[in-house]
């Protein structure tokens, strides 16, 4: 089956959080009166900027200055939306965009503006912590919250300034990464740089005031324009920007992750179930730990207003569940049928976490003879790798990494198939193993040179894993029927699995 690229990073499993808000998904006020009524604003609709009704008042467009002074969005011609606060917690203050060797490439300020010297006591938690992703996500200071996410190489770090519910803001954060993927097709310094105006213009529509907004796809790539190599050149030469003129079609009705009049030659709906396995075992091969992070990816391009149901085989794998607002969960609390009607383009419809260690497969093993002598320069190591429980698929992408102790000089090594590198500064061993053979395992295997006069270390190193599987849910979850209402013609289906290591850990 072919995939549509969806998104595969690791889910923060947010149940019932982000989900269930209302308006885009994304919300900090809930709003009362009619279904048309999806945003707050003190402004009476027509009165923002001589635009007429039904255009984006003063306060989503924004005031003088470079701040927004109302709420979220004109209700337009849909009437006076009644306004109603949100809490007075949910509030991000500022966002820092810091990269690999410290810098702050990147600031966006709301409600207030926030010196950079608070960032400090990010970069003393940086120092402490080994490794990048082990930067605590939550960093309180004397008079601030710093909230972070590290992709792509790139902190993301979120000012607030009283307690608010710390996934809340990770989600979101989370957002922010995917929409520049899915604006710019990665997401880096350099294209962040390159793209900073569009980049302030998502930001502006994502977090109004502090508090989150629009964080669909769909709807932002209606308020912002993506940016194109024409769009660029006529913008530059014009003057304008890629701000749209008109409120999102989908903003003002009741299904506001979906925009209206959706028009396809090739209708088709494609499904990545991606799985990630997060494992510790120990010397002897026992393990520790295992869980499995999974999501399913959808790229669902079908013409007009579909309502799709998507059924599994054994859906009673699936525990902790987050879904996409799409979804309605009473059917799936009932029938464990996922039914919705689905965005236009690329989503992510749900997130799952199996943890029960006899649900959790092992796929690969590591066999391991590493060891030092009291009193001798000289050490042995050899390692080999073999799969397990792959239900006859194969295993490829396998890379191996280990973190040698402080006293190893240099190591000779030889594998018998890939390649090596040993990096005698900080002491990291890679062997990128490619695909594995189950009829000619692979392995590495020579000696180590260690520091004269230095004692033996004191434990073994450990040996990191990453590896995938294509079409295999390691789970054992599979997707049994897509079924679609609602329109007549016949959309093409794909239902693609892949199983991937997330934190996998042997111990030797």
């Amino acid at each position: 089956m072919r995939s549509c690229g969806a998104r595969s990073r690791p889910a923060a499993v947010v149940a019932g959080v982000i989900a269930r808000t209302p308006l885009l998904g994304l919300s900090g006020a809930v709003v009362s009166g009619s279904p048309n009524q999806s945003a707050r604003c003190p402004t009476p609709p027509g009165k923002g900027r001589g635009r007429g009704r039904g255009s984006r008042c003063r306060c989503a467009r924004g005031g003088r200055g470079s701040g927004r002074r109302g709420g979220p969005r004109c209700a337009g011609a849909a009437g006076r939306a009644r306004r109603v606060s949100p809490p007075a917690a949910v509030m991000i203050h500022s966002l820092f965009l810091i990269n690999a060797s410290g810098d702050i490439f990147l600031e966006k300020h709301w409600k207030s503006v926030v010196s950079r010297s608070v960032c400090d006591y990010f970069f003393e938690a940086q120092e402490r912590a080994s490794e990048a992703e082990n930067v605590p996500p939550v960093i309180p200071t004397p008079h601030h919250y710093l909230l972070s996410v590290y992709r792509h190489k790139i902190f993301f770090v979120a000012v607030i300034q009283s307690e608010v519910p710390p996934l809340f803001v990770i989600e979101f954060l989370h957002r922010v990464v995917d929409t520049f993927q899915d604006y710019f097709g990665v997401c880096s310094e350099v294209m962040i740089k390159d793209n900073v105006v569009v980049v302030y213009e998502v930001l502006e529509e994502m977090l109004d005031n502090g508090f989150p907004l629009a964080t669909e796809s769909n709807i932002l790539k209606e308020l912002i324009k993506p940016p194109t190599i024409l769009r660029t050149v006529v913008n530059t030469i014009t003057g304008s920007t890629n701000v749209g003129d008109q409120l999102p079609t989908g903003q003002l009705s009741v299904v506001p992750w979906r925009r209206t009049g959706v028009k396809y030659t090739n209708n088709e709906a494609y499904f990545d179930v991606i799985e990630e396995i997060d494992a510790i075992i120990d010397k002897s091969g026992s393990t520790i730990t295992a869980e499995i992070q999974g999501v399913i990816d959808a790229c669902v391009k079908l013409t007009g207003m579909p309502d799709l149901t998507l059924s599994f085989m054994n859906p009673r794998l699936l525990d902790d569940v987050s879904f996409h607002p799409c979804v309605r969960f009473k059917r799936w609390e009932s029938e464990r049928i996922l039914s919705f009607i689905p965005p236009d383009g690329n989503f992510r419809l749900l997130s799952y976490h199996v943890s029960a260690q006899n649900l959790v497969a092992i796929p690969v093993y590591v066999k391991h003879n590493i060891s030092f002598r009291d009193g001798s320069s000289l050490g042995r190591f050899e390692i080999t790798v073999g799969p397990k429980q792959t239900m006859g698929k194969t295993i490829e992408g396998v890379m191996v990494t280990s973190q040698m102790p402080k006293g190893v000089l240099n190591m000779t090594l030889t594998p018998s198939q890939g390649t090596h590198t040993f990096d005698p500064v900080t002491k990291l061993l890679s062997w990128d193993v490619g695909k594995i053979n189950p009829q000619k395992l692979p392995s590495l295997k020579g000696s180590m040179s260690l520091q004269a006069g230095t004692s033996k270390p004191d434990e073994n190193p450990t040996i990191n894993l990453q590896f995938k599987i294509q079409q295999l849910a390691i789970s054992g979850l599979k997707v049994n029927r897509l079924d679609m209402y609602g329109e007549k013609y016949k959309p093409f289906k794909g239902i693609k699995y892949m199983t991937k290591a997330g934190k996998f850990q042997v111990r030797t």
